[in-house]
Protein backbone atom coordinates (compact mmCIF):
# COMPACT_ATOMS: atom_id res chain seq x y z
CA UNK A 1 0.00 0.00 0.00
CA UNK A 2 1.58 3.63 -0.98
CA UNK A 3 -0.45 6.89 0.46
CA UNK A 4 -2.39 7.44 -2.64
CA UNK A 5 -4.09 4.35 -1.95
CA UNK A 6 -5.38 5.04 1.14
CA UNK A 7 -8.74 6.21 1.99
CA UNK A 8 -9.32 8.91 4.43
CA UNK A 9 -12.18 9.37 6.81
CA UNK A 10 -11.73 12.34 9.05
CA UNK A 11 -14.39 12.19 12.23
CA UNK A 12 -13.15 15.58 13.77
CA UNK A 13 -13.29 18.69 12.05
CA UNK A 14 -14.44 21.85 12.46
CA UNK A 15 -16.93 24.21 10.52
CA UNK A 16 -16.52 28.38 10.70
CA UNK A 17 -20.26 29.04 10.68
CA UNK A 18 -21.21 31.51 7.45
CA UNK A 19 -22.89 34.91 8.39
CA UNK A 20 -26.08 34.39 7.11
CA UNK A 21 -26.74 30.27 8.43
CA UNK A 22 -29.84 31.43 10.79
CA UNK A 23 -31.79 33.22 7.59
CA UNK A 24 -33.44 30.56 6.18
CA UNK A 25 -33.79 28.39 9.25
CA UNK A 26 -35.09 29.94 12.28
CA UNK A 27 -38.63 31.18 12.79
CA UNK A 28 -39.69 34.54 11.69
CA UNK A 29 -40.45 35.34 15.54
CA UNK A 30 -36.67 34.93 16.57
CA UNK A 31 -35.07 36.11 13.70
CA UNK A 32 -34.34 40.14 15.11
CA UNK A 33 -33.25 38.16 17.89
CA UNK A 34 -30.82 35.36 16.70
CA UNK A 35 -26.94 35.45 16.38
CA UNK A 36 -25.47 37.96 13.97
CA UNK A 37 -22.43 38.63 12.04
CA UNK A 38 -20.94 42.02 13.12
CA UNK A 39 -17.72 44.14 11.53
CA UNK A 40 -15.98 45.51 14.42
CA UNK A 41 -14.02 48.90 14.12
CA UNK A 42 -11.10 46.65 14.43
CA UNK A 43 -11.92 44.92 10.99
CA UNK A 44 -12.65 41.90 12.83
CA UNK A 45 -15.58 40.06 12.49
CA UNK A 46 -17.51 38.68 15.66
CA UNK A 47 -21.45 36.49 16.68
CA UNK A 48 -23.53 38.47 18.62
CA UNK A 49 -25.82 36.91 20.32
CA UNK A 50 -27.78 38.59 23.75
CA UNK A 51 -25.50 41.15 23.82
CA UNK A 52 -22.27 39.34 24.09
CA UNK A 53 -19.57 39.18 21.29
CA UNK A 54 -18.35 35.77 19.98
CA UNK A 55 -15.39 36.03 17.93
CA UNK A 56 -13.73 33.47 15.57
CA UNK A 57 -10.35 32.80 17.80
CA UNK A 58 -7.53 32.81 15.31
CA UNK A 59 -6.11 29.05 15.89
CA UNK A 60 -9.78 27.92 14.78
CA UNK A 61 -9.11 28.97 11.25
CA UNK A 62 -5.64 29.07 9.89
CA UNK A 63 -5.17 26.02 7.61
CA UNK A 64 -3.09 28.09 4.75
CA UNK A 65 -1.89 30.48 7.02
CA UNK A 66 2.06 30.41 8.12
CA UNK A 67 3.02 29.24 11.36
CA UNK A 68 4.71 32.94 12.24
CA UNK A 69 0.98 34.07 11.69
CA UNK A 70 -1.08 32.08 13.92
CA UNK A 71 -2.37 33.95 16.69
CA UNK A 72 -5.42 34.13 19.17
CA UNK A 73 -7.08 37.81 17.70
CA UNK A 74 -10.39 37.38 16.13
CA UNK A 75 -10.36 37.23 12.58
CA UNK A 76 -12.35 38.45 9.81
CA UNK A 77 -14.06 36.42 7.32
CA UNK A 78 -11.79 37.31 4.19
CA UNK A 79 -8.58 36.54 6.74
CA UNK A 80 -9.87 32.89 6.59
CA UNK A 81 -9.06 30.52 3.71
CA UNK A 82 -12.51 30.06 1.88
CA UNK A 83 -12.92 26.10 3.25
CA UNK A 84 -13.44 27.48 6.40
CA UNK A 85 -17.13 28.48 6.28
CA UNK A 86 -17.91 27.96 1.99
CA UNK A 87 -19.09 24.33 1.59
CA UNK A 88 -18.05 24.06 -2.16
CA UNK A 89 -14.63 25.54 -1.19
CA UNK A 90 -14.62 22.99 2.27
CA UNK A 91 -15.18 20.06 -0.57
CA UNK A 92 -12.16 20.67 -2.83
CA UNK A 93 -9.79 21.55 0.29
CA UNK A 94 -10.68 17.81 1.38
CA UNK A 95 -10.35 16.67 -2.13
CA UNK A 96 -7.12 18.69 -2.28
CA UNK A 97 -5.96 16.90 0.78
CA UNK A 98 -7.06 13.33 -0.72
CA UNK A 99 -10.10 13.03 2.46
CA UNK A 100 -12.88 10.96 1.77
CA UNK A 101 -15.53 12.21 4.33
CA UNK A 102 -15.56 14.69 7.45
CA UNK A 103 -17.37 14.68 10.90
CA UNK A 104 -17.78 18.94 11.42
CA UNK A 105 -17.75 20.36 14.81
CA UNK A 106 -19.31 23.38 15.56
CA UNK A 107 -17.35 26.74 16.21
CA UNK A 108 -18.82 29.70 17.80
CA UNK A 109 -21.69 28.39 19.51
CA UNK A 110 -18.67 26.04 21.19
CA UNK A 111 -18.12 22.97 20.19
CA UNK A 112 -21.21 21.41 22.48
CA UNK A 113 -23.67 24.57 21.81
CA UNK A 114 -22.49 26.19 24.94
CA UNK A 115 -23.31 29.13 24.03
CA UNK A 116 -27.38 28.42 23.53
CA UNK A 117 -26.62 26.72 27.11
CA UNK A 118 -25.48 30.20 28.99
CA UNK A 119 -28.29 32.04 26.64
CA UNK A 120 -31.21 33.86 29.17
CA UNK A 121 -33.74 33.12 27.09
CA UNK A 122 -33.98 29.18 26.45
CA UNK A 123 -37.06 29.38 23.76
CA UNK A 124 -34.86 31.54 21.94
CA UNK A 125 -31.83 29.34 22.37
CA UNK A 126 -33.50 26.14 21.36
CA UNK A 127 -34.96 27.91 18.20
CA UNK A 128 -31.37 28.70 17.60
CA UNK A 129 -30.30 25.37 18.31
CA UNK A 130 -32.26 23.58 15.76
CA UNK A 131 -31.75 25.84 13.55
CA UNK A 132 -28.35 25.41 13.68
CA UNK A 133 -28.85 21.65 13.27
CA UNK A 134 -31.12 22.09 10.17
CA UNK A 135 -28.31 24.28 8.49
CA UNK A 136 -26.04 21.79 9.52
CA UNK A 137 -27.48 18.56 8.37
CA UNK A 138 -29.43 19.79 5.27
CA UNK A 139 -27.43 23.04 3.70
CA UNK A 140 -23.82 21.61 5.61
CA UNK A 141 -23.92 18.19 5.02
CA UNK A 142 -26.50 17.89 2.50
CA UNK A 143 -24.27 19.57 -0.29
CA UNK A 144 -22.21 16.64 -0.73
CA UNK A 145 -23.87 13.83 1.61
CA UNK A 146 -20.79 11.77 0.35
CA UNK A 147 -18.46 13.56 1.96
CA UNK A 148 -20.09 14.82 5.42
CA UNK A 149 -21.60 13.14 8.31
CA UNK A 150 -23.45 14.93 10.21
CA UNK A 151 -23.48 16.19 13.48
CA UNK A 152 -25.84 17.87 15.92
CA UNK A 153 -26.03 19.92 19.10
CA UNK A 154 -28.55 19.08 21.67
CA UNK A 155 -29.89 21.29 24.38
CA UNK A 156 -27.81 21.07 27.23
CA UNK A 157 -30.48 22.44 29.60
CA UNK A 158 -33.16 20.31 29.25
CA UNK A 159 -32.40 16.49 29.00
CA UNK A 160 -35.90 15.68 27.96
CA UNK A 161 -35.94 18.14 25.27
CA UNK A 162 -32.20 17.26 24.31
CA UNK A 163 -33.80 13.51 23.72
CA UNK A 164 -36.43 14.72 21.57
CA UNK A 165 -33.58 16.78 19.23
CA UNK A 166 -31.93 13.52 19.20
CA UNK A 167 -34.57 11.60 17.95
CA UNK A 168 -35.51 14.88 15.56
CA UNK A 169 -32.50 14.53 13.98
CA UNK A 170 -31.89 11.27 13.42
CA UNK A 171 -35.09 10.73 11.42
CA UNK A 172 -33.16 13.41 9.05
CA UNK A 173 -29.90 10.96 8.98
CA UNK A 174 -28.06 12.40 11.67
CA UNK A 175 -26.68 9.48 13.78
CA UNK A 176 -24.23 11.94 16.57
CA UNK A 177 -24.55 14.59 18.60
CA UNK A 178 -21.99 16.78 20.21
CA UNK A 179 -22.22 17.13 24.09
CA UNK A 180 -19.62 18.46 26.90
CA UNK A 181 -16.80 16.17 27.77
CA UNK A 182 -16.84 17.31 31.65
CA UNK A 183 -20.72 18.60 32.40
CA UNK A 184 -20.20 19.54 35.96
CA UNK A 185 -17.10 22.34 34.65
CA UNK A 186 -20.61 24.27 33.04
CA UNK A 187 -22.49 23.92 35.72
CA UNK A 188 -24.63 20.69 34.95
CA UNK A 189 -25.11 17.41 36.78
CA UNK A 190 -22.51 15.29 36.04
CA UNK A 191 -22.06 11.63 33.85
CA UNK A 192 -22.16 9.98 37.31
CA UNK A 193 -25.74 10.66 37.92
CA UNK A 194 -28.69 9.76 36.10
CA UNK A 195 -29.66 12.92 35.27
CA UNK A 196 -28.89 12.03 31.46
CA UNK A 197 -30.71 9.02 30.94
CA UNK A 198 -33.20 10.18 28.49
CA UNK A 199 -30.36 11.44 26.10
CA UNK A 200 -28.86 7.88 26.42
CA UNK A 201 -32.30 5.87 25.94
CA UNK A 202 -32.85 8.25 22.90
CA UNK A 203 -29.46 7.36 21.39
CA UNK A 204 -29.66 3.80 21.96
CA UNK A 205 -32.83 3.81 20.44
CA UNK A 206 -31.77 5.61 17.49
CA UNK A 207 -28.34 4.19 17.08
CA UNK A 208 -26.66 7.91 18.12
CA UNK A 209 -22.98 7.51 18.94
CA UNK A 210 -22.36 10.34 21.52
CA UNK A 211 -19.03 12.53 21.03
CA UNK A 212 -17.19 14.37 23.63
CA UNK A 213 -14.65 16.64 22.36
CA UNK A 214 -11.94 17.84 24.40
CA UNK A 215 -11.99 21.65 25.53
CA UNK A 216 -16.10 21.74 25.69
CA UNK A 217 -16.13 21.86 29.26
CA UNK A 218 -14.21 24.51 30.92
CA UNK A 219 -12.41 25.37 27.51
CA UNK A 220 -8.63 26.22 27.17
CA UNK A 221 -6.90 25.09 30.67
CA UNK A 222 -3.93 26.82 32.21
CA UNK A 223 -1.75 25.93 34.92
CA UNK A 224 -0.97 29.11 35.60
CA UNK A 225 -1.22 32.74 33.60
CA UNK A 226 3.00 32.74 33.34
CA UNK A 227 2.81 29.52 32.02
CA UNK A 228 4.22 29.77 27.87
CA UNK A 229 0.95 29.14 26.04
CA UNK A 230 2.65 26.30 24.72
CA UNK A 231 1.66 24.21 28.21
CA UNK A 232 -1.36 24.95 26.83
CA UNK A 233 -1.14 23.28 23.73
CA UNK A 234 0.50 20.57 25.09
CA UNK A 235 -2.10 19.71 27.51
CA UNK A 236 -4.97 20.03 25.67
CA UNK A 237 -5.19 16.44 23.83
CA UNK A 238 -3.78 14.96 27.46
CA UNK A 239 -6.55 16.09 29.64
CA UNK A 240 -8.92 13.72 27.87
CA UNK A 241 -8.08 11.21 30.16
CA UNK A 242 -10.19 13.28 32.91
CA UNK A 243 -13.30 12.57 30.62
CA UNK A 244 -12.39 8.78 29.79
CA UNK A 245 -11.77 8.48 33.58
CA UNK A 246 -15.60 9.69 34.06
CA UNK A 247 -16.66 7.45 31.03
CA UNK A 248 -15.81 4.34 33.17
CA UNK A 249 -16.48 4.34 36.50
CA UNK A 250 -19.98 6.14 35.87
CA UNK A 251 -23.20 3.73 35.41
CA UNK A 252 -23.84 4.71 32.29
CA UNK A 253 -22.13 2.41 30.10
CA UNK A 254 -23.22 -0.65 32.04
CA UNK A 255 -26.93 0.67 32.09
CA UNK A 256 -27.25 1.23 28.91
CA UNK A 257 -25.17 -1.72 26.87
CA UNK A 258 -25.21 -0.16 23.04
CA UNK A 259 -24.53 3.04 24.29
CA UNK A 260 -21.03 4.68 22.56
CA UNK A 261 -19.10 7.19 22.93
CA UNK A 262 -16.31 8.99 20.77
CA UNK A 263 -13.55 11.10 22.45
CA UNK A 264 -12.34 13.25 19.91
CA UNK A 265 -9.29 14.88 19.53
CA UNK A 266 -7.41 13.37 22.55
CA UNK A 267 -5.16 11.16 21.07
CA UNK A 268 -4.30 7.22 21.58
CA UNK A 269 -1.04 7.05 23.08
CA UNK A 270 -2.70 7.24 26.48
CA UNK A 271 -4.97 4.22 26.06
CA UNK A 272 -2.65 1.36 26.43
CA UNK A 273 -1.53 2.45 30.19
CA UNK A 274 -4.98 3.87 31.26
CA UNK A 275 -6.56 0.28 30.12
CA UNK A 276 -4.08 -0.96 32.56
CA UNK A 277 -4.47 1.42 34.93
CA UNK A 278 -8.52 1.19 35.31
CA UNK A 279 -8.22 -2.77 35.89
CA UNK A 280 -5.49 -2.48 38.46
CA UNK A 281 -7.73 0.14 40.03
CA UNK A 282 -10.69 -2.39 39.80
CA UNK A 283 -8.97 -5.28 41.35
CA UNK A 284 -7.48 -3.15 44.46
CA UNK A 285 -10.20 -1.39 45.19
CA UNK A 286 -14.09 -2.65 44.01
CA UNK A 287 -14.00 -4.29 47.19
CA UNK A 288 -14.36 -0.96 49.36
CA UNK A 289 -15.32 1.35 46.21
CA UNK A 290 -18.26 -1.09 45.35
CA UNK A 291 -17.92 -1.22 41.56
CA UNK A 292 -19.58 -3.65 40.31
CA UNK A 293 -18.16 -4.70 36.25
CA UNK A 294 -19.86 -8.66 36.27
CA UNK A 295 -17.99 -10.59 34.05
CA UNK A 296 -15.96 -8.09 32.12
CA UNK A 297 -12.77 -6.07 33.41
CA UNK A 298 -13.08 -2.07 33.29
CA UNK A 299 -10.80 -2.28 30.26
CA UNK A 300 -13.03 -4.53 28.52
CA UNK A 301 -15.89 -2.05 28.64
CA UNK A 302 -14.01 0.95 27.10
CA UNK A 303 -12.44 -1.33 24.75
CA UNK A 304 -15.77 -2.22 23.52
CA UNK A 305 -17.28 1.49 23.59
CA UNK A 306 -15.14 3.92 23.81
CA UNK A 307 -14.07 5.17 20.02
CA UNK A 308 -10.71 6.67 19.87
CA UNK A 309 -9.44 9.15 17.54
CA UNK A 310 -5.68 10.63 16.79
CA UNK A 311 -4.21 13.77 14.68
CA UNK A 312 -0.46 12.43 14.71
CA UNK A 313 0.29 9.89 17.50
CA UNK A 314 3.27 6.81 16.60
CA UNK A 315 3.35 6.17 20.16
CA UNK A 316 -0.55 4.98 19.92
CA UNK A 317 0.46 3.31 16.91
CA UNK A 318 3.24 1.58 18.05
CA UNK A 319 0.96 0.19 20.90
CA UNK A 320 -1.63 -1.06 18.84
CA UNK A 321 -1.56 -4.29 20.16
CA UNK A 322 -2.86 -3.34 23.46
CA UNK A 323 -5.70 -1.42 22.41
CA UNK A 324 -9.16 -2.63 20.19
CA UNK A 325 -8.07 -1.66 16.89
CA UNK A 326 -11.61 -1.90 15.88
CA UNK A 327 -12.16 1.19 17.43
CA UNK A 328 -9.45 3.58 16.77
CA UNK A 329 -9.83 6.49 14.12
CA UNK A 330 -8.59 8.93 12.39
CA UNK A 331 -8.85 13.10 12.45
CA UNK A 332 -7.23 16.16 9.97
CA UNK A 333 -9.01 18.79 12.30
CA UNK A 334 -9.46 21.17 9.46
CA UNK A 335 -8.30 24.03 9.77
CA UNK A 336 -7.47 24.46 13.70
CA UNK A 337 -4.09 25.18 14.07
CA UNK A 338 -2.65 21.29 14.55
CA UNK A 339 -4.10 20.10 11.11
CA UNK A 340 -2.01 18.08 8.93
CA UNK A 341 -3.59 19.88 5.89
CA UNK A 342 -2.82 20.03 3.08
CA UNK A 343 -0.31 16.76 3.72
CA UNK A 344 -2.28 14.63 5.63
CA UNK A 345 -1.99 11.39 3.51
CA UNK A 346 1.60 11.62 3.38
CA UNK A 347 2.54 12.43 7.44
CA UNK A 348 -0.19 9.77 8.17
CA UNK A 349 1.51 6.99 5.99
CA UNK A 350 4.52 7.48 7.11
CA UNK A 351 3.82 6.67 11.21
CA UNK A 352 1.33 3.60 10.02
CA UNK A 353 2.99 2.21 7.37
CA UNK A 354 4.09 -0.77 9.29
CA UNK A 355 0.78 -2.18 9.83
CA UNK A 356 -0.73 -4.56 7.82
CA UNK A 357 -3.10 -3.37 5.02
CA UNK A 358 -6.14 -4.37 6.67
CA UNK A 359 -5.60 -2.49 9.81
CA UNK A 360 -4.80 0.46 8.27
CA UNK A 361 -8.03 0.10 5.81
CA UNK A 362 -9.70 0.05 9.47
CA UNK A 363 -8.00 3.11 11.15
CA UNK A 364 -8.09 5.47 7.85
CA UNK A 365 -11.99 4.51 7.30
CA UNK A 366 -13.50 1.56 7.98
CA UNK A 367 -13.59 2.04 11.67
CA UNK A 368 -15.25 5.38 11.26
CA UNK A 369 -17.80 4.46 8.72
CA UNK A 370 -18.82 1.68 10.70
CA UNK A 371 -19.26 3.42 13.93
CA UNK A 372 -20.87 6.69 12.64
CA UNK A 373 -23.00 4.67 10.48
CA UNK A 374 -21.96 6.45 7.05
CA UNK A 375 -22.01 4.93 4.09
CA UNK A 376 -20.38 7.45 0.94
CA UNK A 377 -20.30 4.63 -1.36
CA UNK A 378 -24.11 4.85 -1.65
CA UNK A 379 -22.83 7.83 -3.54
CA UNK A 380 -19.05 7.72 -4.83
CA UNK A 381 -17.52 4.28 -5.94
CA UNK A 382 -14.66 3.13 -4.03
CA UNK A 383 -12.26 2.87 -6.47
CA UNK A 384 -13.28 7.48 -6.46
CA UNK A 385 -12.55 7.14 -2.95
CA UNK A 386 -8.69 7.39 -2.66
CA UNK A 387 -6.39 9.77 -2.05
CA UNK A 388 -5.10 9.81 -5.74
CA UNK A 389 -8.73 9.73 -7.19
CA UNK A 390 -9.93 12.41 -4.47
CA UNK A 391 -6.77 14.58 -5.56
CA UNK A 392 -7.18 14.12 -9.36
CA UNK A 393 -10.44 15.74 -8.77
CA UNK A 394 -9.06 18.90 -7.04
CA UNK A 395 -5.73 19.41 -8.58
CA UNK A 396 -6.39 23.02 -9.52
CA UNK A 397 -6.77 23.64 -5.92
CA UNK A 398 -3.86 26.13 -4.96
CA UNK A 399 -2.88 24.46 -1.05
CA UNK A 400 0.15 27.01 -0.91
CA UNK A 401 1.01 28.63 2.63
CA UNK A 402 -0.38 31.94 1.93
CA UNK A 403 0.12 35.51 4.57
CA UNK A 404 -2.92 36.94 5.65
CA UNK A 405 -3.61 40.35 7.89
CA UNK A 406 -3.73 40.41 10.75
CA UNK A 407 -1.56 37.04 12.13
CA UNK A 408 0.62 37.46 15.18
CA UNK A 409 3.72 37.63 13.02
CA UNK A 410 7.10 37.22 14.73
CA UNK A 411 9.51 39.39 14.45
CA UNK A 412 13.36 38.34 14.46
CA UNK A 413 15.77 38.23 17.32
CA UNK A 414 14.87 37.84 21.60
CA UNK A 415 11.35 37.68 22.00
CA UNK A 416 9.33 36.60 25.32
CA UNK A 417 6.92 33.14 24.90
CA UNK A 418 3.37 33.82 24.76
CA UNK A 419 2.38 33.48 28.23
CA UNK A 420 -1.08 31.81 28.54
CA UNK A 421 -2.00 35.59 30.46
CA UNK A 422 -1.27 37.61 27.23
CA UNK A 423 -3.79 34.79 25.59
CA UNK A 424 -6.66 35.95 28.03
CA UNK A 425 -5.74 39.37 28.11
CA UNK A 426 -5.61 39.39 24.37
CA UNK A 427 -9.09 37.44 24.07
CA UNK A 428 -10.79 39.80 26.60
CA UNK A 429 -10.06 42.76 25.40
CA UNK A 430 -10.92 41.79 21.94
CA UNK A 431 -14.08 40.61 23.57
CA UNK A 432 -14.59 44.06 25.03
CA UNK A 433 -13.96 46.46 22.67
CA UNK A 434 -16.59 48.33 20.57
CA UNK A 435 -18.74 46.93 18.10
CA UNK A 436 -19.23 50.29 16.14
Amino acid sequence: MRADDLILVSIDDHVVEPADLFTRHIPAIFRDSAPRVVRKKNGADVWVFEGQQLPNIGLNAVAGRPPEEYGIEPTAFEQLRHGCYDVEARVRDMSANGVLASLNFPSFTGLAGQVFLKAKDKDLSLACLKAYNDWHIDEWCGAAPDRFIPLALVPLWDPELAAEEVRRVAKKGCLAVTMSDQPGKIGLPTYHSDHWDPVWKACEETGTIVCLHIGSSEGMYFTSMDAPIDVMITLIPLNVVNCASDLIWSPMLRKFPTLKFALSEGGIGWVPYFMERIDYVYEHHRLWTNQRFGAKRPSELFAERVVTCFISDRTGLRDLGAMNADNVTWECDYPHSDTTWPRSPELLFDELKHLPDETIAKITYRNALRHFRFDPFRHRPIEKATVAALRAEAADVDVATRSQSGGARVESGDQQPVTCGHVVKQLTTAMMSPLE
